[in-house]
Parts: structure tokens; sequence; C-alpha cells
């Protein structure tokens, strides 16, 4: 090569880089692009979605800290629309995995907001979705050393939680003075309810039971870290102790909740000093107390022998009750014509009982192997169902098929009915996500988005994960995946659902905890409902799209507001993901 051509070369050289260097600078963030926002493992597939009605070329990766383009990739039309009519736009660049950080840089259009990969992506996050669980605690100070700056006083010492006439009992009359300390306060409110610490408390346990040796080494930063019992469990000690504490220790039956009985005000915890009921005992509460002291007998034993014999003690007699009760139905209105004072708070009632019984029967018999609980699931309806607070059969579908080689009582085909049953589900969330437009099984259906959609998304991975540990099929994996990318910002609205993490985040959800102190920001890890087109709260919504009803006001306590029982799906699945990443499998 000549001198002039090569002074030619380097000159265009030169120019070709500044002039990368000047159109990467000049894009404009575009929240059309939809992406994780906190960003993908290096061998994990990954995909940004943009919103486009024109047409989309090519597209790059900027490494930000190196300032220069390291992948370049061309925008696939998607045959899907939104659910809003919206053309999409695919970019892949799963061939890309160097560790980093970076945007998408679309000429003409934009680029995304920033995110990361490396194999450790999820998990800050992960421990963030189970720290939340420690800042909802009653009855405790939360010290600035475990709190940061969301260290607080402590709320409700329940020490002096009265029987309300709906609770009344010869032995505990109305009035009764008792203490319940400890506990999860529920959601955006301080009140403790049995239904829905039951399905939190599995999801908890579950989580662990798979990946013990993952959270053998997670550090909380808790008060418990460094004890014998990995942080994890520590914490759902503190809501166990809780609700050991609303059973009636003469007859078994369990209190369907401890409430004040109108909602407190937006104010600090221990600004919150209304008189504080055990409300009514009920079937469905006491089946799935015993549900979750089953299991915690068997989660607990290797680390408190004695504990596991007070818990599995406690199941059994809730059991007794159930039996003796088949049909007490907590129906908060009907109560409210014969008792006072009214109580006003979450209801959480459920008129059918299957599936509780389902549940409980399976936990007690995979601890006890006594028979009477396999004749409850002997004859059992095997088909699947999307766990939820309502809905907790397959909560002891997944307790059994995890347990099945100490199972040997249980016929082999019955068993292989539920695996059956449970690929079949999988397979229908892995192909809707496939032809859907985010590229996620999450939204494949419209009914996806009701109260809570967030946690359906995260039950949804579950499932996903189950299935890819039954078969160590890897589609499965990934839908998983794409779910939890769904979550984290590639979605309709363009938000990652969780507090603190990402660069769109809620910065006004419907929590007390939040809302009493605004000079904060909100308190991290927090997954919020999310998209809820029925819109119960006549708040003011951007849309009325199933994918896009959800604003980020405190006042929307439908589509923003945050929820032990979509925490806990939400800690398993990101939980789950980071752990199949370090462990391999």
């Amino acid at each position: 090569m000549s001198i002039k051509l090569l002074l030619v070369f380097i000159i265009g050289s030169l120019w070709t880089g500044c002039a990368t260097n000047q159109l990467t600078n000049s894009l404009e963030l575009n929240e059309a692009i939809r992406i994780n926002q906190l960003g993908f493992f290096p061998e994990q597939h990954k995909v940004a979605i943009v919103l486009s009605e024109d047409q989309v070329g090519s597209f790059f990766l900027w490494d930000i800290e190196n300032e220069k383009i390291v992948f370049e990739g061309i925008a696939e039309k998607s045959d899907a629309k939104t659910l809003s009519g919206k053309s999409a736009w695919k970019l892949d660049f799963s061939d890309f995995s160097t560790t980093g950080n970076y945007e998408i840089g679309i000429p003409e259009i934009g680029k995304s907001y920033p995110f990361a990969i490396h194999s450790q992506v999820y998990e800050e996050l992960g421990k963030a979705s189970l720290k939340a669980f420690y800042f909802q605690r009653a009855s405790t100070d939360l010290p600035e050393e475990f709190a940061g700056i969301w260290a607080r006083k402590a709320g409700h010492p329940d020490d002096q939680v009265a029987i309300h006439p709906s609770a009344a009992s010869d032995l505990r009359p109305e009035g009764t003075i008792l203490s319940a300390p400890k506990g999860w306060y529920d959601a955006g409110d301080y009140n403790k309810y049995i239904v829905n610490s039951g399905i939190t408390m599995g999801t908890l346990m579950s989580l662990y039971e798979v990946y013990p040796n993952y959270f053998a080494e997670q550090n909380l930063s808790i008060p418990e870290s460094g004890n014998a019992v990995p942080d994890i469990l520590d914490e759902v000690l503190w809501n166990l102790e809780w609700m050991l504490t609303m059973q009636d220790p003469a007859d078994g039956g369990v209190y369907h909740k401890l409430t004040t009985a109108r909602f407190e005000g937006m104010v600090e915890p221990h600004k919150a000093v209304n008189q504080r009921y055990f409300v009514s005992k009920g079937t469905a509460a006491t089946l799935d107390f015993a549900a979750v002291m089953a299991q915690a007998a068997r989660i607990f034993k290797p680390f408190s022998p004695e504990g596991a014999v007070v818990y599995l003690k406690a199941a059994e007699k809730a059991w007794n009750w159930a039996i003796q009760n088949p049909e007490v139905y907590y129906r908060q209105n009907d109560l409210n014509k014969t008792f006072k004072p009214e109580v006003l708070t979450g209801a959480y009632g459920d008129q059918n009982l299957t599936d509780e019984w389902i549940w409980a029967a399976s936990e007690l018999y995979i601890v006890t192997q006594n028979l009477e609980y396999w004749d409850i699931l002997a004859s059992a309806n095997q088909d699947y169902q999307l766990p939820s607070w309502s809905q907790v059969k397959w909560m002891g579908y997944y307790s059994l098929l995890r347990n099945e080689d100490s199972l040997d009582q249980i016929p082999r085909e019955w068993l292989s009915m539920l695996k059956v049953n449970l690929i079949a589900a999988a397979d229908s969330y892995h192909q809707a996500g496939l032809s859907q437009a985010y590229s996620s099984p999450m939204g494949g259906n419209p009914k996806d988005f009701i109260w809570g959609s967030n946690a359906v998304a995260s039950n949804q991975g579950i499932l996903l994960l189950e299935a890819y540990r039954l078969s160590g099929k890897t589609d499965y994996l990934q839908s998983a995946k794409s779910n939890l990318d769904y979550i984290l910002g590639r979605n309709a609205t363009g938000f990652s659902y969780v507090t603190g993490f990402g660069r769109k985040t809620p910065m006004h959800p419907h929590h007390r905890l939040a809302i009493s102190r605004p000079d904060l920001p909100a308190l991290p890890g927090f997954l919020v409902g999310g998209p809820n087109p029925s819109q119960q709260d006549n708040c003011d919504y951007p849309s009325d799209v199933p994918d896009e009803s959800f604003t980020d006001l405190d006042c929307s306590y439908a589509s923003n507001e945050i929820a032990i029982n979509w925490n806990a799906p939400f800690a398993f699945l990101v939980n789950a993901i980071q752990a199949i990443e370090k462990n391999g499998k």
C-alpha cells in the first residue's frame, strides 16, 4: 500500500469513528424501544422490541464505557400487532455476549435505556425482592444498619389485639385481649391476612426447597444474617411465628385475619394506632394454615427439629378443625350485618375450597405419608391451574412432584398425569410467547391482565421453570426469562415494574410505608400489581387497553399497589433464574 493510500485509509477511519460517535451521541432516548432495563446473561437470548409504524432498518449496540459500536443487526417486523394495534419490530442481539454496559441505537429513531450484560445481572434484584419482606415487618424497629434511609420505628406491636364478635367463643369471648406480634404487612395496608400469607409462604419455602445451595450463600443484610439459618428462611420465620398465633389452641381453627375495622390513613406504621381485631375463623384460612405449617415442618426440620414438631402438630390440629367445619366461608358482607364494628378491610373471601383441601392434603401427606391425606388426592382434579391466592391446588401438586422420590405409595401413573398436565400448560405458554408482539408468554391472552397481572407473569414463569426442571428442555427456561424481560421493561408501558430497578420504575406505589414518607424514594425491590383494565380505583389512567392500563399514581391500588403474594412469585422467578445461571441447572 502506498503512503498516499495509507493516509487516506487512516483519515477515513478517523472520520468514520468521529461520525459514529457524533451519530450515537446525537441520538435521544426513545421509549418506543422496549427492553429489559437491567440486562441479560452473556449467553442468554437477548431481544428488544421497537414500536413503530415506519420501517425500522438497522440497529447497533453501543458500548457505553468504551464509546464504540460493538454489534450491528437488522430489525425484523413482528407478524403480531400489540393489543392496541401498534406495529412491533424485534431487535435480536443474542449473538453478542461480551460483558459490559450498553445502549441500543437506531438511526433516525433514538436510543434505549442502558442495560448490562454479565453473569450476575439479577443477583442484586433477587436479594431486593426478598429484602422487601423485611421492609414489611410488623412489630419491630427497622434500624439504619439494615434498612438504610428507610429506617423506621416499630409499628403494630399487636400485643393488645381484641377478639372481634365474629370470632368469639366460650373460651375467648368478644373483647378478649391477646397477643399476635410479628408477621408482614400484607400489601399497601397494615393488616395481616392468613389466606394471602398462605400462598406467599408456600411460594417462598418452595423457592428455598428447589435451590437450597444458592440460598445457603445469599446474604440479605437482615438482623438474622450470619446465623445458621439461610436468610430467606429467617425472613419466612418472622411471618410463620405470627401465623402460629392465629390458631385457637382450644380447637385448632384459624382466624381469617388480624385487622383494623377500616383501613388506616396514609401514615407511618407507628402512628397507625386504631384497635386491631382477630376476625372470624374460616375453613379457607385454616386449610391454608395447615398447608403452610406442614411444609414448614419439612423445610425447617434440618434447622430446628423441635420447631418442626410444633409446626406439624399445628397443621394436623388445623386439618382436624377443617374436617369438622368444612364449609365455614368468609363472607364479610354477611358478617357485617350481624357483628359490630363492621370490618371493611381486604376480604380475601374464597367460595370454592376444593383447591385448599388439595394443597393441605399434599403437604401433610409428604410429611406424614398418612393415607388419610392421599384419600383426598386420589380422586382430585389434576388439570393445570395457575396459582393465585384463591387457587392453590398446584401449590400442593408442585410440592408432590418435587418430592416424588420419597412418595413410593403414590401410583406412578397418577404422578405422570400431573407431569403431563404441567408440561402441556408450559407448552401453551411457550407457544403464546413465540407469537406475541412483545415476545413473552405474558400477554398471550388479554385475560392475563387482571388485578395483580405482574404476579400472573411471575407465576407463569414459575410454571415454566418447573417444566424446565422436569424435562431439561431449555425452551421453557428461555420463556421464563422472557417473562422476566416483560416485567423489567419489554412491555406495553415501558415500565420496569419493580421499584428501584431500571430507569423507568414506579415512583408512587400505593404503599403506606412509601406514601407516609414522601421525602424518600419508594422502597426498593417491590413488584407493583401491573396493568389492570378493570381500574377499580377510578384513578386517572392513560389507556383502557388491557396491557397499557397502568398508572404510576399512589391512588392506584388496582394497578400500582404492592403485595406480599405478588412479590413472592417474582422473588421465585428472579432468584431461580439467577441460581440456574450460577449452578448450571
